[in-house]
């Protein structure tokens, strides 16, 4: 069968489940959510699902994927037969934040009332909130992420039902992080759909942790998109610990806009996982905003991560970091395609982006691609990316002041991954991630943290 062939029944496919389950999608949902689904699928018939010819999604091949799954889709909320609160223990028991938990991409009905958040706060399920507050959902709902230029997109419009929607009111500040741990469970092969919105009214300021997870060793396939809207002078910091085990596909998608004044602060840190696909879109819609975007992904054995980032500057005197880093073992893969667009208006910009990867065997492969686009004069942008074996000269320094060899590496290696660490601006995370990714280093982790699975295959 010749690839084109292969892609159009993979993309027939997936139309023929929308339209056959299409009742099941609208049942109960909000309006907002289904009026975006048909324009959704039809943008998704335009595009179809992407391989390594679509120039965004070059580095994984996304049509091999689809092709060979034809997993259980859940269209319904399933009640737990246990307490997942119980069964299920945080990778940061010291974290003191507001927890909900979402099972197979759906809120689930377990999760205890959050009662320290402020006043007009609000963490709910984004179909009750779709109901409730329907007012701001149809304002933000479908607005950052188009589905006309992105086939993930498209699908995860054509198929949301629930996620987690947070609202913080303008002038209010949530001191302690809001976590959202996703769960993917059950007894047989499953697909996730999952849809966030998240809105930060003007002088706000949260930190929103997810945690990406796997209770059961079966094959897992996730489409996990979220919206953010940060007002001005807002801060938002997102954070994404990624510990899922070798047998899930972990599609995520963050879009964000932000207007003036506004801080934002994304760190992608990918610790375990089978096929992790990360995009990553600004939009810097307001003077004197920032953005800075960070990850860290450590593989090994036939692990992939793919890190695509696009940011938008559209207004005068912005500026942007990013920062990405891998390091690669056995016969793993990464990918990072990193795009920066300065506008003919955005004078004044300050834009970096920089991507640094370190190969531990011959066997491991890197592809990085780092863009600049810009339409103006008055910038000040650099990009680099380097692809290269453990610092040989500082490895002979560590060696002739006594440390042994294997101690040596793993104190470069680790000292090339606390660049991106240190920008965690939550203690207690942060020193819980470092000694994740010390370990991790170490080989004491050869599979998702804490996990009593034998799914390492």
């Amino acid at each position: 069968m010749t690839e084109a062939k292969r892609n159009q029944e993979i993309n027939q496919r997936l139309a023929n489940l929308f339209e056959s389950n299409v009742h099941l999608l609208e049942d109960g949902a909000a309006g907002v959510l289904n009026a975006a689904r048909k324009p959704a699928i039809e943008a998704f018939r335009k595009q179809g699902i992407p391989d390594f010819k679509t120039e965004n999604y070059k580095y994984t091949n996304l049509a091999k994927i689809f092709a060979n799954e034809n997993h259980r889709r859940v269209f319904a909320y399933e009640k737990s037969d246990v307490n997942l609160h119980e069964l299920f223990q945080c990778d940061v028991p010291e974290l003191d934040t507001n927890l909900v938990m979402l099972t197979n991409g759906w809120y689930y009905s377990g999760n205890e009332q959050l009662t320290d958040l402020p006043k007009g706060v609000v963490v709910t399920s984004l179909r009750k909130a779709a109901v409730e507050y329907p007012e701001l959902v149809e304002k933000y709902y479908g607005k950052m992420a188009d589905p006309e230029k992105d086939p993930l997109t498209a699908l995860n419009t054509a198929f949301a039902q629930d996620g987690v929607f947070i609202y913080v009111p303008r002038s209010v500040v949530v001191e302690k992080p809001i976590q959202i741990i996703d769960l993917m469970r059950g007894t047989e092969n499953t697909y996730a759909t999952q849809r966030n919105l998240v809105i930060a009214e003007e002088n706000s300021q949260v930190k929103v942790i997810f945690c990406d997870h796997t209770l059961d060793p079966q094959d897992y396939l996730v489409n996990n998109l979220t919206e953010a809207h940060v007002g001005e002078n807002a801060v938002v910091d997102f954070y994404n610990l990624q510990n899922q085990h070798n047998k899930a596909v972990n599609l995520t998608g963050l879009y964000i806009r932000q207007e003036r004044n506004s801080n934002v602060l994304t760190n992608t840190l990918s610790l375990h996982g089978g096929i992790v696909r990360n995009n990553l879109n600004v939009l810097i819609d307001g003077e004197h905003a920032e953005a800075n975007l960070y990850g860290l992904a450590l593989t090994d054995k036939n692990q992939h991560v793919d890190n695509f980032t696009f940011v938008e500057h559209a207004h005068p005197d912005c500026q942007s970091n990013q920062l990405f880093k891998n390091v690669l073992d056995d016969q793993s893969s990464g990918g990072f395609t990193g795009r920066i667009h300065v506008g003919r208006g955005a004078h004044g910009t300050l834009a970096y982006q920089r991507n640094n990867n370190v190969l531990l065997t011959g066997t491991a492969k890197m592809n990085t691609k780092p863009q600049l686009v810009i339409d103006n004069d008055d910038v000040k942008c650099s990009h680099g990316a380097t692809v290269g074996r453990i610092d040989e000269e500082a490895l002979f320094y560590l060696k002739s002041r006594g440390i042994a060899e294997r101690e040596a590496r793993l104190m470069l290696m680790y000292a090339f991954a606390h660049e991106v660490l240190q920008e965690v601006r939550v203690e207690k995370l942060g020193e819980r991630i470092d000694e994740l990714v010390n370990k991790r280093l170490r080989g004491e982790v050869s599979k998702c943290h804490s996990c009593v699975m034998d799914c390492e295959s």
